[in-house]
């Protein structure tokens, strides 16, 4: 699944937005303590990282809601400490963000777990292999081994891709917010990147539970015309969802009879990572 730019346009944001609206989240006792600017700050970054062309000042005080001159000083700040960067009046995400996201992936545990699994999933297949953790109800890929053919389709380490399109995402959805999925869809209806994306509520829900009855997700060409992937979870010791193994390759060289055989090695190498990571029942 190449990275794909999110083209529907970013609607004015009043509040952190969640895509599974629902109820306070796991931070809420924490709110008290929140500096509004700071914030603001935060959201500025994750605004500038879905418009790689950059936005303006006006554009960033619209779209989040918040006044012009507090937009300026908070992209003025951050230009000093290199998080973001202007570019004929545009403010980009900034080079010190490389540091920090190459800092933040390094300290993942479950990346150093999964490192030679996926090595070993590409030797495999011959396919690049990805690892992806769910992040903001978005699926961040955090690890990529490349397939040794010289045409290779896939998304870089750092990569968010939406859950209902996506193989990893497609397994985060099915496996950790298929309780919110109703709620999700009505606030934020899918959207449909190519002719086979799934978008209807109804396709969608039966997605979700053919994903966990075979115990493995299909991006079908819904995220990229002529790429599919395969997804598979990994377990944590209590027995929760906590990353997926995903397998990316060219229709061409992963046609539709091909699937079973690739899911079944994508499976067997998310339950030696559930395995690492101390779940009993990886069998």
């Amino acid at each position: 699944m190449p990275p794909l730019s999110r083209q529907n346009p970013a609607p004015a944001i009043s509040a952190p937005a969640s895509r599974y609206p629902g109820g306070p989240g796991p931070n809420a006792s924490v709110e008290r303590y929140v500096i509004p600017n700071l914030r603001n700050a935060c959201r500025t970054l994750k605004l500038l990282r879905g418009h790689p062309g950059g936005l303006k000042a006006s554009e960033i005080a619209r779209m989040l809601g918040i006044p012009v001159t507090t937009t300026m000083r908070i992209t003025a700040t951050l230009q000093i400490e290199g998080l973001v960067q202007k570019n004929d009046g545009r403010y980009v995400l900034g080079p010190a963000l490389i540091h920090l996201g190459n800092a933040a992936l390094a300290g993942t545990d479950i990346r150093k777990l999964a490192l030679p699994l996926l090595e070993k999933l590409t030797l495999q297949t011959s396919e690049t292999s990805h690892l992806a953790i769910p992040c903001n109800e978005r699926s961040l890929i955090i690890a990529v081994n490349d397939s040794p053919h010289p045409l290779r389709v896939a998304s870089p380490a750092g990569f968010l891709a939406d859950l209902h399109c996506s193989a990893t995402g497609k397994i985060f959805l099915s496996y950790i917010y298929a309780d919110q999925f109703a709620r999700f869809h009505e606030a934020e209806p899918p959207y449909r990147h190519t002719a086979h994306t799934l978008t209807r509520r109804g396709d969608l829900e039966r997605e979700i539970e053919l994903t966990r009855r075979r115990g493995y997700s299909v991006d079908n060409e819904e995220c990229h015309s002529g790429v599919r992937c395969v997804g598979a979870p990994i377990f944590s010791s209590n027995g929760k969802v906590v990353a997926a193994i995903g397998i990316t390759a060219a229709t061409v060289r992963m046609p539709e009879k091909r699937i079973p055989e690739v899911a079944a090695k994508v499976r067997a190498v998310a339950r030696e990572a559930s395995r690492l990571l101390g779940y009993s029942d990886a069998d």
